[in-house]
């Protein structure tokens, strides 16, 4: 018998303080960056995207990584890459933390959809308001030490 998977995570991390430092016309170097760390853990990455001040990941994450060392991974590779490319030139870092939340397949054309439409959302939303109503989503209560 075959052993058979699936982990789906929907990631979720900020700018350092939330400086808009993600300029939008490098994103797609940005972004091969960040799907060839994901392809070098083992992991699929189903949607990539973001604004100014934070990215969203959806991945199926290979069981034989943890999520928090994944997410090192991520964001201090990109962070390094980020600062020795010079397209980012305002990028301080990543903030501290992040959000990892499990989620079913079969959600999955519509999580999809809400990072591939993140640039609209944000017309609406701040970082801080959409990230509330996905910990809440999710049944996280937020620690207030962190929001403004």
């Amino acid at each position: 018998m075959s052993s058979y998977r699936q982990h789906l995570y929907h990631l979720v991390f900020r700018t350092k303080d939330s400086l808009p430092a993600i300029k939008q016309d490098h994103v797609n170097e940005l972004y091969a960056y960040i799907t060839g760390i994901v392809k070098h853990k083992n992991s699929h990455l189903y949607r990539i995207n973001g604004i100014e001040n934070h990215l969203h990941i959806l991945t199926d994450m290979h069981p034989s990584i943890a999520p928090a060392d994944f997410m090192r991974e991520v964001k201090v590779s990109s962070s390094l890459w980020m600062k020795n490319s010079g397209l980012f030139p305002t990028f301080k870092g990543w903030a501290v933390g992040y959000g990892s939340f499990t989620c079913s397949y079969m959600d999955m054309d519509r999580l999809i959809d809400y990072v591939m439409n993140q640039q609209a959302h944000h017309k609406k939303l701040t970082f801080e308001v959409e990230y509330r109503i996905l910990l809440q989503e999710y049944g996280i209560i937020p620690d207030e030490r962190f929001f403004p």
